[in-house]
This record gives C-alpha cells, structure tokens and sequence, in this order.
C-alpha cells in the first residue's frame, strides 16, 4: 500500500535530503492556535507533522511536553473537536498540509473506539499514528485495523529495544520507523549520543522502511550529524517549549507563531544542508 506518509519519504529521498517533521501538542493553549500553528508550519515547507493528543499520564514525554498536555487538557481539549477543526482546515483550499502524524496513547483511541477513532482520524486528514503504549511486538492486530482504515503505524525502537523484538517490531510498522535516539524521556540535548550511528545501521538491516530520529534533536548541527545516517528526524521540546509564551499576556499570539515558524523554517532548510 502506498501512503502519502510512504510518498513523502520517497521524493525527499529523490531530492537528496532528510524528512523534517515538527511536533505540536493539539490544543495548546487552544485549538484555533493549533490551526494557526499548522498553517504556519505549511508555509514554512515542513515535510510531515506530528500532532500530540493530550493525555494525563504520557510515555517517555519530558516536562516540556508533559506540561504542553496540561496546559490543553485545562483548557478542556476534545478529540472530537480536534477532528472537527482538522475538517474544516482540509477544505481550506488555500492551504496545503503536508502529512499530519499522531502521536495518540491507545487509551485514548480505546475510549473513543479504535474503529470510530481510524474512521474520523482519516477523515480529518491524518496519514499515520504513533501509538507508544501499545506494545510493538503485539500490535498485528490493530496494524491490520490501521491498514484497513489507510493509514500508516508508525513503530518505536529505543536502543534498548533487544534484537529479536526488534524484529517483531518492525514487521507490524509501516510509513516509517520512529528511532528513539536515547533511553530515557524527550528534551532538548546538547549532543546526539556517539552510539546513535551503530543503533540506526542495525535497523537498516532489518527494515526497508525510513527511518525518522527523534528524541534531543534541536539544532541545525544535529541534523548534520544525521546526514547519511537518517532519512529524517523529529523535533518536539525545542518547539513546545515556544508555546509556553502563549500564557504571557504581555506577548502577542501572532509574534509567537512567528517565531515558531522562523524556527522550523531554520530546521527545514537544514534538511537541504
């Protein structure tokens, strides 16, 4: 099956060059910022884009991220209105997303129902979902559930993760592989981990499929350390953490997504060298 998620991999490889894909927690502070943001982020030619759902008790999320979902979970965010928003930013034909990926813990998808939930996340125009309480090696059954509905699931392999669930792993996942840089939780980092290197060259062997790094990316100067290594990478704290702003009513809601833009903007033309 080809997907939009495996089309967009595809001609970033053709253009010699790494897939970015920013991270945004939906809801934060509200929704029609999170429409603001995505059409900001469009703009800035991002090639994916991963969307957060709130959730009270998130997996390997640091505190920026953590505190991003408490800000919209406060502010009373809804899965049903997030569909809602995304419908309606679809039929905007002045504007052109690119593949919208969710990270969603299955709770969440197990509390809407997992067929209502693929149905409507379809509909409001995501590609793929990243489900990382879901175990891996376990997931057949709602990847077929997933395939049924055309769209991608997307894996996560930490370097911890020993060889033959690996294995396993990989052979339920498509779109691309999402590789953990570290153990541990999200964050902003100075440097990329020397093992980092020896940890995505494994999976090449055992997956044809992209292979995106996330975790601790943050600067132009990782991004080249992924150079060859990587067909593209995730940024999630270094662009949360500039949502925090929102909340200082001295600084304006225009200026913000300013500057998040200007930052992606930075990071998609890194992917270009």
């Amino acid at each position: 099956m080809t997907t939009s998620i495996s089309e967009k991999f595809a001609q970033v490889k053709s253009e010699n060059r790494m897939a970015f894909m920013p991270f945004i927690t939906a809801g934060d502070p509200d929704l029609e910022t999170t429409v603001a943001v995505l059409k900001e982020l469009a703009a800035q030619g991002v090639d994916l884009i991963e969307i957060g759902f709130p959730y009270s008790d998130p997996i390997a999320d640091g505190p920026v991220i953590q505190e991003s979902y408490t800000r919209a979970l406060n502010n009373k965010f809804h899965v049903r209105e997030l569909f809602e928003s995304l419908n309606e930013l679809s039929a905007d034909k002045s504007v052109s997303l690119p593949p919208l990926v969710a990270m969603v813990s299955y709770a969440i998808i197990f509390r809407y129902g997992a067929d209502r939930f693929l149905q409507e996340a379809a509909g409001a125009g995501f590609s793929g979902l990243i489900v990382p309480d879901l175990p891996g090696d376990e997931a057949s059954e709602f990847a077929d559930q997933v395939k049924a509905s055309e769209l991608d699931l997307v894996q996560l392999v930490s370097p911890l993760t020993p060889e033959e669930r690996t294995k396993r792993i990989v052979q339920s996942a498509s779109g691309f592989i999402y590789c953990i840089s570290v153990a541990g939780t999200t964050g902003v980092r100075d440097d990329l981990p020397p093992e980092l290197t020896a940890h995505l060259e494994s999976l090449r062997q055992l997956t044809d499929l992209p292979l995106a790094v996330g975790f601790g990316i943050s600067n132009p100067e990782h991004v080249n350390t992924l150079r060859g290594k990587a067909d593209g990478f995730i940024i999630g704290s270094a662009i949360v953490k500039q949502f925090a702003a929102f909340s200082d009513a001295s600084q304006k809601r225009e200026d913000i997504i300013e500057r998040i833009g200007e930052y992606a903007g930075k990071m998609a033309a890194a992917t270009r060298g």
